[in-house]
């Protein structure tokens, strides 16, 4: 496989992981169990019905830019 073709596949990563996670979000919720997810700051648990919880305030989103490379230690 060549670089091409790696980045090719890697440029498809976020669509497609979006759409996988909004698709196992929904199969849940269709199930009859609830979800979490986070909204405005805050974790919040959502019902099949669209009830909606809040479990606890969570820090800001830090915004970064693409091609960024961190290291973790």
């Amino acid at each position: 496989m060549s670089d091409t073709d790696i980045q090719a596949l890697e440029s498809q990563f976020p669509a497609v992981s979006g759409q996988a996670f909004a698709a196992a979000r929904q199969q849940v919720l269709a199930s009859g169990q609830s979800v979490l997810q986070s909204e405005g700051g805050f974790v919040v648990r959502v019902y099949p019905d669209g009830r909606k919880d809040v479990v606890k305030p969570i820090e800001p989103p830090i915004r970064v830019k693409s091609g960024t490379i961190y290291t973790l230690r």
